[in-house]
């Protein structure tokens, strides 16, 4: 070796040891399974973890039994957890209820008659831990309940959990391209490398598993609703298979998005009608095809009639004609049909948040019994806040699911933290009045309302190839909260806050709760600060990144801002009751009654549904107008007041973790007082009225916030 590569080599391990070891960049998760540094609580844990046994040696069994052991070298960094799962005299005892002990049956007997299918029992008895369900895939997510009750500091001595999934089929939804480009994605590229499949199964494909396992998440459709047909074609099916295999021993199902006019694009049919027999026989033959791929195949997702995307208005036919086709297809196999009722006309509409009701309500009833409408949490388009969609509760004879976003497409993409839990229960626990009071959302989605014999639920992923999986840290939690939520639409989402951030950073309650009270408040000051008091999709153009009310023209009114807010001298406000669109009608009575008097309604919806003068006087004392300003401001004060807070944590958790979010709350102080001041400035010219008192100046005119333009924004 010469003097020069001596030096170099030497050089290389100077530097290598002199470097802090690398922080953890969040590819972790919150299954981070750190040591556990109080000796008490250490030592408590210790002894029953050194005695694990799992009853089985199934795939499933093999899975828990290695993340017993990745959890076992975290907790309890140098002990060896190599044969964990095999103790003939455990502390903690693993398997399927037909195998408990006699006693341990007898005792639990009403417990665990109550289980449902992949359900789980965890419970503490005669000093042992039991971990039961009916099926592996239970005793998988109750092994992960035990983790998580480890993570989460709680004794193993007092266990008493019950757990049953009140939604079937919890899926997330990809809009993964096949050029590895994610629409909506602001985390990097697809984590699909398409290339590579089917004979490299990569780590992170496991590791995604992993982490939707551990909240319950058991389906995904891996490619973007705006389909592409070579998803279907045998070289791709072979790519899914691969991945269908990978994940099967966590119990996840694999979707795919099915392009309407398929038969065509792939093998030349003149038509892809719904109602022709040749159409409808090749759409058997290509489930035929790709249940000899993937067995388990969940099934499909498809958008149709919907942004330019073919569909059954191509032929004259109606949503359930195309539904139906597939779904005749897809049913001697037992797979499902999710059609998205995001459906608006080519044309534009007088409304458009009217139109997937009008278009699906007629036909209830009328869809196969494999067939569920995934319908949008609002009726418009993933905004901030949105009134419930009126399908929920309107549909008792269809099976609905939710569609909820996780990418924050509206809600300041990849830099602001907003905690979408807030928004969901606010959607889910709203009441439709479908059959009186107390008919929430969630009893809709949960079956329970209507009988369903399918429930599902959808959440659009914000999964890419970042280190740390979402681009935001905090964006984790929003992934691990649609798990939860999506297991028990009902769950607290304080509690679920709380658990994401001890399993993720620290159980130090002078971290995690001024956290938790961020995490509670942010969703009402990212809309504060972008669409208060029922504004709604004034964003930039396309990319949505921004503020852009003045966006005006172009293909379809229905895309711009004004069509919106209306605002001219006389007021703001799209009118939906009975004298303008009256979109207010697809609700039941009891919710029109509550939304029709602009004098009674919630503020938080009061231009969704009414045009108001700017010098209208509100509940709050204030004008409309002086009102839109003081909360402009208040979401700006919010977002400082996050940032301050978060300032005030330095030192208490990984310090590159905490620049990470230091980095983004500066950026997102600095696009809320973008949004305030282009928002006030515009709407200024037409109200005529100076700000109120306490609502600062705009740093710049009007012009100068028209003008901005951003390239190349990622997710579009």
């Amino acid at each position: 070796m010469s003097y020069y590569r001596k030096f170099l080599w030497a050089f290389c391990l100077f530097v290598c040891f002199q470097l802090p070891v690398q922080a953890d960049p969040g590819y972790k998760l919150w299954l981070q399974y750190a040591p556990i540094e109080d000796a008490r609580e250490r030592d408590s844990y210790r002894v029953f973890f050194s005695q694990i046994q799992v009853m089985g040696h199934s795939d499933t069994d093999a899975v828990i039994r290695k993340e017993l052991q990745l959890a076992g070298s975290g907790f309890f960094p140098g002990d060896d957890f190599s044969s964990v799962g095999e103790s003939a005299d455990p502390k903690i005892w693993i398997g399927k209820v037909s195998l408990l002990p006699n006693s341990v049956a007898s005792a639990q007997a009403d417990k665990l008659a109550s289980l449902s299918e992949d359900g789980y029992a965890l419970f503490a008895l005669e000093g042992r831990v039991f971990v039961t369900s009916n099926t592996e895939i239970g005793l998988l997510y109750g092994t992960f309940g035990l983790l998580k009750a480890i993570q989460t500091r709680q004794p193993l001595t007092s266990l008493e959990v019950l757990e049953n999934p009140k939604i079937q089929t919890r899926m997330l939804n990809h809009w993964d391209n096949l050029n590895r480009t994610v629409e909506r994605g602001y985390a990097g590229f697809s984590i699909w490398n398409w290339h590579r499949l089917p004979k490299h199964i990569d780590q992170q494909y496991i590791d995604y598993a992993r982490a939707n396992a551990s909240i319950g998440i058991n389906a995904t459709s891996i490619t973007n609703v705006n389909a592409n047909a070579l998803v279907l074609t045998p070289v791709y099916l072979e790519k899914a298979a691969a991945l269908a295999d990978a994940f099967r021993p966590y119990g996840i199902k694999v979707f795919l998005t099915a392009r309407f006019n398929a038969p065509m694009q792939l093998d030349g049919l003149e038509t892809a009608d719904p109602l022709d027999p040749a159409v409808r026989e090749w759409w058997k033959k290509k489930a035929d095809e790709i249940y000899r791929y993937i067995p388990d195949f969940g099934g499909f997702l498809v958008k149709a009639d919907s942004e330019g995307q073919p569909g059954p208005h191509n032929y004259g036919r109606t949503q359930a004609d195309g539904a139906n086709a597939l779904a005749e297809a897809l049913e001697p196999h037992g797979g499902l049909v999710m059609w998205r009722a995001f459906v608006y006309s080519e044309n534009t509409p007088t409304d458009r948040t009217k139109q997937a009701f009008d278009e699906f309500k007629p036909l209830d009833g009328k869809f196969n019994d494999n067939v569920i409408v995934q319908v949008k949490n609002g009726p418009l388009d993933f905004q901030p806040r949105e009134p419930f969609h009126p399908l929920f509760g309107a549909m008792p004879e269809t099976p609905l699911m939710m569609e909820f976003q996780i990418t924050k497409e509206y809600l300041g993409q990849d830099t602001h933290w907003v905690n979408l839990a807030s928004m969901w229960e606010e959607v889910l626990q709203a009441d439709t009045y479908a059959k009186g009071a107390g008919s929430t959302v969630s009893n809709v989605l949960d079956g329970s309302l209507h009988g369903y014999r399918h429930t599902a639920i959808a959440g659009v992923a914000n999964i890419g190839t970042d280190r740390n999986w979402t681009g935001h840290p905090m964006a984790q939690g929003d992934w691990y909260s649609f798990g939860r939520l999506a297991w028990n639409p009902d769950a607290d989402i304080r509690e679920i806050a709380e658990d994401w951030l001890k399993m993720t950073f620290t159980n130090d309650p002078s971290f995690v709760d001024p956290v938790v009270d961020v995490m509670m408040k942010s969703h009402e000051i990212l809309v504060d600060y972008m669409t208060p008091l029922g504004l709604h999709h004034i964003m930039a153009r396309s990319h949505h990144w921004g503020p852009g009310p003045w966006v005006t023209g172009g293909r379809r009114d229905d895309w711009t801002a004004t069509y919106y807010h209306r605002a001219s001298e006389d007021g703001i406000g799209f009118d939906r009751t009975e004298s303008g669109s009256n979109a207010l009608e697809q609700y039941a009575p009891e919710v029109r009654n509550q939304w029709r008097n602009p004098d009674n309604i919630s503020l938080d919806y009061l231009l969704w549904f009414h045009r108001v003068a700017w010098d209208k006087k509100l509940s709050t004392g204030n004008t409309l107008w002086e009102e839109m300003a003081l909360r402009y401001q208040r979401g700006v004060e919010g977002a400082r007041w996050m940032e301050q807070t978060w300032l005030a944590l330095d030192g208490r958790i990984d310090e590159a973790m905490f620049e990470h979010m230091r980095s983004f709350l500066a950026i997102q102080v600095s696009e809320a007082e973008w949004w305030r001041d282009a928002c006030l400035l515009y709407f200024q010219q037409f109200s005529q009225q100076p700000l109120p008192a306490g609502v600062e100046a705009a740093a710049h005119d009007l012009e100068y916030y028209q003008g901005f333009r951003r390239f190349f924004v990622p997710g579009i």
